[in-house]
């Protein structure tokens, strides 16, 4: 393989996880206003697995997956003055094509990335972690006073939800599917956490809160988890959807919503806070600097090569990992 070529993981046609090639393709020079990127780390998304299936069509066919990865700058498009050869970088963003050794991208969406924070980390968290500053800084700015549900609490996205909540001084409730999850919320610092196999979280919510409920829902799986965290909330209470893992994005009628219960529905998508953030570097400098210092542990819950990343969508549709996983190129 030559220095302008790359290793890939492309998908030809839309499908199951056998429809994933991994392939050597060529890299053209970085044009204007695009760095040139030798990926150490690629973040695995459950969006990946929507682009895979056709769910979110790519722009064309084949083309490689993937929105976040992090790795150096080996090469600058003209016109790129922020950023240099040899800086430590990190995205989570569009245009798709994030599996893969070395990419171009628009220099602009590209993020500083500080030492003490690994490229593993990066690619663990960039997304998960800008979405949760979005979640708690725009979407709901939880106070002291408040007691959030957290669905998923030991995946990647939960953690961060949980820490960063905590952080704020909320109470925060968890639901998870194991013993083993549960213990894994507790320690990113979950006050109380339901085991939705062993009890419904409606009830549970009910019995650690005496039936007042949560002032805010964070959740990512739609259907009828959705409809049932509806029934948890208090007066002027809100629930974020996050994603539709398990039934697709839920039909509401605005009456389910008020005005007895003035309750708020949120469904924001990351990609709009990245592409309107007036300083995108700032958000991400917040998220790094509490990754850097220890008071946000990300969990990374499994590792694979780029040329198994069918192995890592499969356990990802399983529902049975444990925070993120990540891709590794080959030689890195």
């Amino acid at each position: 393989m030559t220095a302008n070529q790359a290793y890939a993981v492309n998908i030809h046609a839309y499908g199951g996880v056998e429809a994933m090639r991994y392939e050597v393709m060529d890299v053209p020079a970085p044009g204007a206003g695009e760095v040139q990127i030798r990926q150490h780390a690629i973040g695995i998304n459950y969006l990946d697995t929507y682009h895979r299936r056709g769910v979110f069509p790519l722009r064309a066919l084949p083309g490689a997956l993937g929105v976040e990865a992090a790795g150096v700058v080996t090469a600058l498009g003209e016109g790129v003055t922020r950023l240099r050869a040899g800086d430590r970088v990190a995205y989570a963003c569009p245009p798709i094509g994030s599996y893969a050794s070395l990419r171009n991208l628009p220099a602009k969406l590209v993020l500083q990335l500080p030492d003490a924070v690994s490229f593993e980390q990066a690619a663990a968290a960039t997304l998960q972690g800008l979405t949760a500053h979005m979640l708690l800084h725009r979407v709901t700015r939880p106070t002291a006073a408040d007691t959030v549900l957290v669905h998923a609490a030991a995946g990647g996205l939960g953690s961060l939800l949980t820490q960063w909540s905590k952080r704020f001084g909320c109470r925060v409730i968890g639901t998870v599917g194991s013993e083993e999850k549960a213990a894994l919320a507790r320690a990113r610092g979950c006050d109380e956490v339901i085991l939705y196999n062993q009890e419904p979280f409606t009830e549970g919510v009910n019995r650690l809160t005496d039936g007042a409920g949560v002032d805010i829902v964070f959740e990512g799986l739609g259907g009828q988890v959705f409809h049932d965290s509806l029934t948890i909330l208090k007066p002027f209470g809100q629930i974020v959807n996050l994603g539709q893992v398990a039934e697709g994005l839920p039909q509401l009628k605005l009456a389910d919503l008020g005005p007895a219960r003035s309750l708020t529905v949120s469904v924001p998508g990351v990609f709009a806070y990245v592409n309107t953030h007036p300083d995108l570097q700032t958000a991400a400098d917040a998220l790094y600097g509490l990754i850097g210092s220890g008071e946000l542990q990300v969990h990374i819950g499994g590792r694979y090569a780029l040329r198994d990343a069918a192995q890592a969508h499969t356990a990802l549709q399983g529902r049975g990992t444990n925070g993120s996983l990540i891709l590794i190129p080959e030689g890195v």
